[in-house]
């Protein structure tokens, strides 16, 4: 697709790979079904983007480093969203397969592409609600699993600070102000 675009520009078959590589086929329509509202927002995005910026941006992507030694020590809790019908499907098997399952968690959502945010937003919100859980963020309105990896029970103590959950507080100064 890089060469694709290099050579040729933003021409249709590069904004129908890239939009095939993001998004489900039930997302992307076919000739009885209309393209969805955010298919034909991301065509008119790309006819209006550079070529050579979006070739830029495939190359900074491809140039990634492996993150995979990494994944073994990271000790965060990860919550993973692929979509079944994502060409990065493996992918996200693969990383959850690195990661220690005790910190981590994979939510595969049916009948989606990559952009599980765009295509099926209502699929998210019992996996992020059990995540919040975990954390003492939300309460529970479900009963959740003892062995399930989204559940409060499997989190060490540690995890638990703000600062492990990636926060960083800083005291609030208040002034109060005097009536003379």
């Amino acid at each position: 697709m890089s060469n694709l675009l290099y050579f040729y520009g933003m021409c249709g078959l590069v904004k129908d790979l890239l939009l095939k590589r993001y998004f489900s086929k039930e997302v992307r329509g076919s000739a009885q079904v209309l393209e969805s509202d955010i298919v034909q927002a991301c065509r008119r995005l790309l006819d209006e983007r550079q070529s050579t910026n979006v070739w830029r941006f495939l190359e900074a992507l491809n140039g990634r480093p492996d993150l995979t030694e990494g994944l073994r020590s990271l000790h965060c809790r990860s919550l993973i969203f692929v979509g079944e019908n994502s060409p990065f499907h493996s992918e996200a098997l693969y990383m959850t397969s690195k990661v220690d399952r005790r910190y981590s968690a994979l939510v595969e959502v049916q009948a989606c592409g990559s952009m599980v945010t765009e295509e099926q937003p209502h699929a998210m919100l019992i996996p992020i609600e059990y995540f919040l859980m975990g954390y003492g963020l939300c309460r529970p309105t479900l009963s959740v699993s003892p062995r399930s990896p989204l559940s409060p029970s499997c989190i060490s103590p540690e995890l638990l600070s703000p600062e492990s959950m990636g926060l960083k507080l800083k005291p609030i100064k208040t002034r109060i102000s005097t009536v003379v």
